[in-house]
């Protein structure tokens, strides 16, 4: 019989080796870390420590890995389109039920990206199928590694994180509260993954892009790759992505259902990661506090505003897919050590802020117009519109500091760029967020747009089984087709489809 034991420890009394089980030894000579936070509400900052404690061996590790026997004549072959962590997952999850798994990934393996990113970040050359968001690892791959997620509902979380563990992933993320991989790290780990999976007996295609599919009778019969090779499929799942713009328009031309999905746009709001310390952290200097990150909401009078994908030590990226655009995301490496810290900083989107006339995928052609606008007002380049945050409350253009963003920033007006009621909602939100972490405006400065949020389109699936409801053999997965937000609840759904192709009478 085991049992939880929590320990609340001063920050100066938190020790390099981070073990303050001596006090159980006595009673319980088993004892093991299971949960690490911090709390740093009060004036005080102490680290929360949960050991389970037992008087007999544990039976099981903290978290079981997923188990991949290697193939021997499989039934079934389950094709998979997308190699992001929801492709991944499900072709783990294939070879973990014995089948085989095809994957389908329109970019490049994760380590030769890095040379479509330079060329992104230093000559402003987009690759629209090699970038921050599509290639091998999918957008999650350059853009953090953060593994936080509320879908322990959905699946099997320890899970996902102890099968990253065992491809190389630090055991810290077993136990913390807010466990985070870093970007420097995460390509090694993608690529001991897809190492696996072929080594069991699956497949996977890189710069194989999705071109086409051919439905009849309410079921898909093929898909087209690059235009010119028709592949037969029994069954489809679709880990595109959340920026995977032409997998909406084809499913929408094929009378796939998909409908508008709220999502967030905004800008990304960066600050020296020292102000954020010593906000946070109260004035308290310690070199055993990580730095220190923030999570704010509001509600305007029409809007929900909130910071998104939070960064500490981190980096401002440039993550369009497309000529004649302008996106930025946020990562951070696995130290978060770089001087500055960044934060989404976006608004809701709802129907009432879209063009009546564009049906589903109005979502999608309102990113697209901010992202243009956004490449206008930077110089018709890679540069970014970038705003002192007191100047975009006082309405005017002024000089910019330094920032983490690479490819420059040209002094804009960003409140030229955002529709009228997502600026109101923008401009409250900041005297709002300056109320509860003064001096947030007077230390900030915007950078501009922060439109891929999540996806603004669902491509609808039954609750149960998962699969289209105009094509019962197609599935829907993950961030792409609006059903996860991240990398841990992206595994899980393309578990998940994977398992209700497999499995259909296990349900979760």
């Amino acid at each position: 019989m085991s049992l939880l034991k929590e320990f609340r420890i001063p920050h100066f009394d938190y020790q390099a080796d981070k073990d303050y089980s001596s006090a159980l030894e006595k009673q319980y000579p088993y004892r093991r870390l299971s949960k690490r936070s911090i709390d740093s509400r009060g004036r005080k900052v102490v680290f929360v420590l949960k050991y389970e404690c037992s008087t007999t061996p544990f039976e099981t590790p903290l978290a079981e890995p997923l188990s991949i026997p290697k193939l021997d004549n499989p039934q079934h072959v389950i094709h998979i389109i997308g190699a992001g962590p929801a492709g991944y997952f499900a072709a783990l999850q294939v070879l973990a039920l014995g089948a085989k798994p095809i994957v389908y990934e329109r970019g490049k393996p994760v380590k030769e990206r890095r040379r479509d990113l330079a060329q992104l970040t230093k000559n402003h050359i987009v690759d629209p199928d090699s970038n921050y968001c599509f290639g091998e690892g999918g957008a999650g791959t350059y853009s953090d590694g953060k593994l936080y997620t509320r879908s322990k509902k959905r699946g099997d979380v320890k899970s996902v994180m102890a099968t990253l563990v065992a491809f190389g992933a630090d055991e810290d993320i077993l136990i913390d509260a807010h466990p985070h991989i870093g970007t420097n790290k995460l390509p090694q780990i993608i690529e001991n993954i897809r190492l696996e999976i072929e080594l069991k007996g699956g497949e996977i295609h890189f710069e194989s892009k999705l071109t086409d599919v051919h439905i009849e009778n309410n079921a898909l019969q093929s898909i087209e790759i690059n235009g010119n090779t028709t592949v037969p499929v029994n069954h489809l799942v679709l880990a595109t992505g959340h920026s995977a713009e032409d997998v909406f328009y084809l499913m929408d031309a094929n009378g796939v259902d998909i409908k508008f999905k709220p999502f967030a746009i905004g800008f990304r709001i960066e600050h020296p990661q020292s102000w954020v310390d010593t906000i946070q952290y109260h004035g308290i200097e310690d070199d055993i506090l990580p730095p220190a990150a923030y999570s704010l909401v509001t509600q305007t009078k029409s809007k929900g505003v909130f910071s998104f994908c939070m960064c500490p030590g981190g980096i401002i990226a440039p993550c369009a897919t497309g000529d004649k655009q302008v996106v930025t995301n946020g990562w951070s490496p696995s130290k978060r050590n770089n001087y500055f810290a960044n934060s989404g900083f976006v608004a809701e989107v709802n129907e009432k802020d879209l063009d009546a006339n564009d049906g589903a995928l109005g979502g999608l052609k309102l990113q697209r117009k901010i992202e243009e606008k956004a490449w206008e007002m930077g110089g018709r380049t890679q540069k970014a519109p970038a705003q002192m945050a007191i100047d975009y409350l006082d309405n005017t253009k002024g000089e910019l500091e330094e920032c983490s963003y690479l490819p420059g920033v040209v002094s804009s007006n960003l409140n030229h760029l955002f529709p009228t009621e997502i600026n109101k909602a923008l401009r409250q939100a900041l005297l709002d967020f300056d109320k509860k972490m003064p001096g947030y405006v007077a230390n900030g400065m915007i950078i501009a747009p922060e439109t891929r949020t999540s996806s603004p389109v669902q491509i609808v699936r039954d609750p149960i089984l998962l699969n289209s409801t105009s094509v019962h053999n197609l599935y829907p997965c993950a961030e792409g087709a609006g059903y996860a937000g991240g990398i841990i609840s992206a595994a899980i759904d393309g578990m998940r489809c994977v398992k209700s192709i497999l499995q259909p009478k296990v349900t979760e």
